[in-house]
């Protein structure tokens, strides 16, 4: 089933407002040697095969800067693009294009690696009822953005922030004293889910007793996540159980064939290696 396309974040304006702060300063001395009011026309295009993502990054980078600069797109968001291909053309005050180029190409590409990122993990698990999420391990200041990538890349957003899950892991089970009261606490202290990061099958045994919402699987060998599964179906009280650790597209189908549900990849976001794009101008 196609997922509706996701939603840019409430944060766009303030991320593409920040950059562009960062970029021209008080200025751009270089593009100021153009003179001012003259007309250019450019074209955006991919030198690789790309998930295009980032759109409205791209376009609210040049809203912000003014010079009525015109965009029409050929590539829709979300839709796969070969190397070579025309993403898009601009016509405005030359100034602002110049300007604007870095920050908007900027956007475009990392999201569209992020989203190419997570389509290729999704297309490799295709069939087989597992899930793709992404991490918290995003670039700071950005991870709305790279949330929204890895979803328009057909990935699922696992949690965004701190707030909105509680993910207990080895550091918190140390803190608190077991995982049973770590999970005990959370039922008593919030309503949001309760996951649980367990790196064995005596751990899973005793997440499974306190019956939190997921259990975590770090770094599993393929022989003990399907013991984990069978473990979870035989307990009466099945959890979701989400594989974590080590996980890369040579292994990723075979470690969804062993009947997780969910498989966290980090490098979606971490990893990322920004699409080769380039904007050629026509004055």
């Amino acid at each position: 089933m196609t997922r509706p396309q996701p939603t840019p974040p409430a944060d766009l304006q303030d991320q593409v407002a920040r950059a562009l702060r960062e970029d021209v300063g008080t200025g751009d001395a270089t593009a100021d040697l153009v003179p001012a009011g003259r007309s250019a026309e450019a074209t955006v295009i991919t030198r690789e095969d790309a998930i295009i993502c980032g759109r409205p990054w791209f376009d609210a980078t040049f809203a912000q800067l003014g010079g009525n600069v015109a965009i029409a797109w050929m590539v829709s968001e979300g839709a796969r693009a070969t190397a070579g291909t025309t993403l898009c053309t601009l016509q405005g005050e030359a100034r602002a294009i110049l300007t604007g180029e870095r920050t908007a190409l900027n956007f475009l590409q990392l999201l569209s690696a992020t989203a190419s990122a997570a389509r290729r993990f999704v297309d490799a698990i295709a069939g087989t009822g597992c899930e793709i999420l992404d991490t918290r391990k995003t670039i700071p200041g950005l991870r709305t953005a790279q949330k929204y990538a890895t979803a328009v890349g057909g990935a699922r957003n696992h949690r965004m922030e701190l707030y909105d899950e509680v993910l207990i892991k080895e550091n918190h089970i140390t803190a608190a004293g077991s995982i049973g009261a770590a999970i005990a606490t959370a039922r008593k202290t919030t309503e949001v889910t309760v996951e649980v990061e367990v790196e064995n099958l005596d751990e899973l045994e005793e997440a499974l007793a306190a019956r939190p919402d997921i259990v975590l699987l770090d770094e599993f060998s393929l022989e003990d996540l399907r013991a984990a599964v069978t473990m979870n179906q035989g307990s009466g009280r099945a959890v979701k159980l989400e594989a974590s650790g080590g996980i890369h597209l040579g292994n990723v189908r075979t470690i969804a064939e062993t009947g997780v549900g969910f498989i966290s990849v980090g490098s979606l976001t971490k990893h990322v290696q920004a699409v080769d794009l380039s904007m050629r101008i026509r004055a």
